[in-house]
């Protein structure tokens, strides 16, 4: 038996708040969708994972599945149900026997479900995971009840739910040709196509993240465990200065700010993010960005800061630390400072794996005073928080 999985991650996902959908949105330092892909990747049975993304998303979608190893996403359609349509029929190259359609917005899914599922369709061509509904059941059309429904037989559904792969294609493929588009999950397009379902026992923490509260939940609990795995706390200093030179644009933080000079550096000059990576290089004893990209290499010319963040956050990773919170102050008279905060916090929080209000970015003056008073250029200093397993 070959196992594809597909990941529905097309909607707009808005209804929880924040500029972004909710299944690109930080939850333990790393997208919702980052933990769900990553529960498929790393099962040994599944073998093919593909993702079905909205219009529009590429960009999103390819920075919330860095250091991933899987195959390119899809784009869906206008419902749910043609986007998994899309999905499965992305699977047919791989050629599975069967086939799982999760949810990128349920991303406590255990191993042990996920093998349930897999299991069960051993012995049947459609089963899903589900939870017995247990409170009491009212019918109330127009907010007036009129009967008590019996709730004996009755299941909150879940995903993965899991298929003989050529009978969900076939069935997708004839609701398509039917024009049946009012289908919500995999289940009703199977049932729809004659497919007899089974249902298995579900798990409570296997949600749905439909609300802020649902997230924000997700990222405290999430965060909880990232803690008390780590309890090394280590805090590292960097300070970085850069004169200015002729030019249009600083570059602070990764974002382009209009000015009358730019700063003057063998890199792209981001003081910010200078600062930043080596107070991250600092708390894990790992030298300083000069250690890792000598200014005398060409390689390195112009290069984007970014380069040098990732670097440090990989080192990082690779002792099992994660970030806690990071504090960057910058000197300056000139550009104002204040109203690009928010996008380069829109900038770093990816790369740093932590949400935004664990990023804090402040600016000030010298009061006129010395060679940044005299505006010949500008610095930072940053302090990075992080926490490591003993």
């Amino acid at each position: 038996m070959t196992v594809a999985a597909v990941i529905v991650a097309g909607g707009s996902g808005l209804r929880v708040g924040g500029e972004i959908p909710k299944q690109y949105q930080l939850i333990g330092g790393k997208p919702v969708i980052w933990w769900t892909l990553r529960a498929f990747l790393e099962h040994p049975t599944v073998s093919f994972v593909q993702c079905v993304i909205g219009a529009g998303h590429e960009a999103l979608f390819k920075s919330a599945t860095q250091g991933l190893a899987f195959t390119s996403a899809v784009v869906g359609g206008s419902t749910r149900q043609e986007s998994c349509r899309l999905g499965v029929e992305a699977c047919v190259s791989a050629k599975p026997t069967k086939v799982l359609v999760h949810d990128a917005a349920r991303p406590f899914i255990s191993a042990e479900l996920i093998s349930e599922v897999i299991a069960e369709l051993e012995h049947a061509d459609a089963v899903i995971p589900g939870l017995p509904v247990a409170d009491t059941m009212k019918f109330a059309p127009g907010g007036v009840i009129t009967k008590t429904v019996d709730r004996s037989a009755m299941w909150f559904v879940q995903t993965p739910q899991g298929f003989s792969f050529p009978k969900i294609l076939e069935a997708h493929r004839k609701a398509a040709r039917e024009e049946q588009s009012g289908l919500t999950d995999d289940a009703a397009v199977a049932e729809f196509a004659g497919m007899e379902v089974r249902i298995v026992t579900g798990e409570q923490r296997n949600k749905k993240l439909t609300t802020k509260a649902d997230v924000e939940a997700a990222n405290a609990e999430l965060n909880m465990r990232l803690f008390v795995d780590r309890p090394d706390v280590r805090v590292g200093q960097g300070i970085d200065f850069h004169t200015f030179e002729k030019g249009k644009i600083v570059t602070l933080g990764g974002v382009e700010i209009p000015h009358s000079h730019k700063l003057k550096g063998h890199s792209d000059a981001d003081v910010a993010m200078h600062a930043l990576t080596d107070a991250i290089l600092g708390a894990i004893g790992e030298g300083d960005i000069g250690t890792h990209f000598p200014p005398s290499d060409m390689q390195w010319k112009n290069a984007a800061s970014s380069i040098f963040l990732k670097k440090a956050m990989s080192l990082l990773s690779a002792r099992g630390g994660v970030l806690s919170n990071v504090d960057i102050t910058i000197l300056a008279e000139a550009p104002k400072i204040s109203p690009h905060i928010a996008a380069m916090k829109a900038v770093l929080a990816p790369l740093l794996q932590i949400s935004h209000d664990r990023i804090a970015i402040k600016a000030t003056t010298t009061e006129k005073m010395g060679s940044i008073g005299r505006k010949e250029g500008m610095a930072a200093y940053a302090t990075a928080t992080v926490r490591l397993p003993l």
